[in-house]
């Protein structure tokens, strides 16, 4: 590589982990992803069913589910329409605000995610929780927590 440029390089072990940390997150994405397949559901349907289900009223402003999701409002505006014809969710109008919309869970919905949840929890020990031991868990968590509140950080959020 061009040194001249006054680009840090990545050094061979630097390399090395953020590859690993790359290759880790696609595959335990995708297996997480094949494990809810028998459920019809995707990562991104059981996020906002998560989300929902833990908050007050098992519902959230469309806007900020979409900021907790990650997803825009029109990315999450189409997946909440795929979701309400299966009876998962279902919207509401704000009545404080005549243009603001509530992603609400439903009850087919958290009957759900209480159905899901266990596997879930289940599919994250199998593929990742019980393959490492309890202090490099911790390990882990101290090390990605600067790299989270960072990236929280330039989105504007706490």
């Amino acid at each position: 590589m061009d040194t001249d440029t006054g680009t840090r390089w990545l050094t061979e072990e630097e390399q090395r982990a953020w590859r690993t940390h790359l290759e880790v997150t696609r595959l335990l994405v995708h297996q997480l992803e094949r494990d809810l397949q028998p459920f019809g559901l995707t990562m991104n349907d059981y996020e906002i069913l998560v989300n929902l289900s833990e908050s007050d009223g098992r519902r959230m402003r469309m806007s900020d589910l979409a900021a907790a999701t990650l997803q825009s409002k029109s990315r999450l505006s189409h997946q909440v329409t795929r979701m309400e014809k299966a009876g998962l969710v279902r919207r509401e109008h704000c009545d404080s605000d005549k243009r603001g919309l509530f992603a609400v869970l439903t009850e087919h919905g958290w009957d759900t995610m209480r159905e899901v949840a266990p596997h879930h929890v289940a599919s994250v020990r199998r593929h990742f929780v019980d393959l490492l031991a309890a202090d490099d868990l911790a390990a882990l968590d101290r090390a990605l927590r600067p790299v989270a509140d960072h990236l929280h950080q330039r989105r504007g959020k706490p």
